[in-house]
Formats: C-alpha cells, structure tokens, sequence
C-alpha cells in the first residue's frame, strides 16, 4: 500500500524545545520520519520535517494540532500533503518573457499541474498573462519583508504547491524559502557553480568560455547553491558575440526549467544529502 507523506515546515525566532515538540507530536499520530533539516539564521530558525503514515491521518485534525502546537511557540506552521491531487503552481516573474512563454505554452500538457497565479516584480508581463487567461499579481513593494508577506499572502490563499522563478530577478530571504522546502525551482542562466549572480552571460563571454549553458535547481537560503536538478550546455563559436549566446542560452532556459517543472510534477525528483536523485515517480504522490 502506498505510503501517505506530509511535508511539514516551521518557521519562527529561535526557541528551545521546537525539534522535540514536533517530533514527538509526529510520532504520537503515528508517523514515521522520514526526513528532518534544520537551521538557524540570525535568530530566525527553520525546521522541515518530512514524515509518512502507513494510512493517512485525518487531515484537519492533524493540521489542527500542528497549528496549536506552533501558536504554544510562537511559530508558524504549514503542512504539504501529498495526496496525489493537482499541484497548483505559482511562476515569479520580472520582464523577461521566454520562461513564462514556454511554461504558458505548455500548460495543457502540464501532467499533475495547473497554473494558478503569476507573479510579477513589475507589470512587464501582464499582457501576456491576461492573453492566456492566467491570473497576474504585481507585488511591486521595494521593501523585501512587505513583498514576502504580500508574496506569502498570496501562495497562501490560492494553496500554492510549487513555486518556478521564471527569470525572477529578486533574492527571497530564508523566511519565504524555508516555507517551500524543495518546492521553489530557479533557472540560472550558467553552469553552476561558474559564474553564479548576476550577468552570468556577460562573464562566459567576457572570459572566452569555450561551453556555456544553464542550470535548474532547487532554491536554498543560499544563493545558487541549492540542489541541482538539470543542465544544459552549448558550445561557444568563435566570434560569438554576446547577444548570441544569450538568445541560444535563452531558449535552453526555457526548456530545462519547463523539463525540470515536470519531473517535479511527476514526483521523479528526491533531494538527499543536498543532491538531486531523479527516478521513476515516488510511491504514494
């Protein structure tokens, strides 16, 4: 029989006891645990813990006792259930328009997933998301806590299961990303770990590389660090310039986020030991 897993994850300030509540609270509705991480930043702790039951428990009565325990702490609490049902994603975008193409584009084919929101720094991309009937939100806010809580506010309310960065062009700070663990998926325009940040284009052409690509990989609190999930490269032509190989680096973003997008879907992608294991789809998602 397969196997119900709920992924649950805490965030708040630093507070002695929290593992041991949680764990314990776990074990007494009889889950096992399959995974925990924990971390501190800064006084700000993050806790992911990733259990499984033989049979699903109640889901609000499980929910329900998860949120009482994080109010005795002080803490805020959300928990993933995977149960086989449809995804709802959420794609961040800024202006640049080939990612959110592809993934618009494909959305009929997005086995396991529907697009349910997209998310914009600026109103850039708004037309193209008004074309194809996909909710836009701008959350313009400079400030980085009113954007995360205005970015939080709206995964929240549309139940957003995975996050695609499509070109987003903001770092998230360790209080969003703890709360998506391995569920927020980014594109950099490099073959990590070269050329990490910004104008990574600029810098392959600048330093004569000879191969050039991008890399899809799951968001950590640490900047193009997180687990890789795919890359893909090209080779560089003498006399290239850099136009070139940002167009065909472009399109080669596009399609392994979109190919990483659905092997997420599918269940195929499983983070150990800060690696990516792709297979066949986990039992029980």
């Amino acid at each position: 029989m397969a196997k119900a897993t709920v992924g649950i994850s805490i965030v708040g300030r630093d507070r002695e006891g929290v593992v041991a509540a949680f764990t314990s609270y776990a074990f007494r509705n009889g889950a096992n645990i399959e995974k925990i991480s924990q971390n501190v930043i800064k006084g700000l702790f993050g806790m992911h813990l990733e259990v499984s039951f033989a049979k699903a428990p109640d889901r609000k009565e499980f929910d329900a006792g998860l949120q009482s325990l994080a109010r005795s702490f002080g803490m805020e609490v959300s928990a993933h259930h995977e149960d086989g049902s449809t995804k709802q994603i959420a794609v961040f975008v800024t202006r640049e328009p080939h990612c959110l193409d592809a993934i618009l584009a494909a959305r009929a084919s997005l086995r396991g997933g529907s697009v349910a929101v997209v998310v914009g720094t600026e109103g850039t991309l708004r037309g193209a998301c008004r074309r194809a009937r996909v909710p836009f939100v701008a959350v313009e806010e400079r400030n980085q806590e009113a954007a995360e809580e205005r970015l939080l506010s709206t995964c929240k309310r549309r139940e957003i299961d995975v996050i695609v960065l499509a070109r987003y062009m903001r770092i998230l700070t360790p209080n969003f990303v703890w709360r998506y663990p391995n569920r927020i998926i980014n594109v950099h325009p490099s073959l990590l770990p070269a050329f990490p940040g910004a104008s990574a284009y600029a810098q392959a052409h600048e330093r004569g590389t000879k191969i050039a690509g991008v890399t899809t990989h799951y968001v950590t609190e640490s900047l193009d660090q997180g687990p890789i999930i795919a890359q893909r490269s090209f080779e560089v032509r003498a006399g290239d310039s850099l136009e070139t190989i940002r167009s065909r680096g472009q399109r080669l973003e596009a399609r392994a986020l979109l190919e990483s997008l659905r092997l997420h879907l599918a269940g195929r992608l499983d983070v150990r030991w800060r690696k990516v294991h792709a297979g066949r789809a986990a039992r029980g998602r």
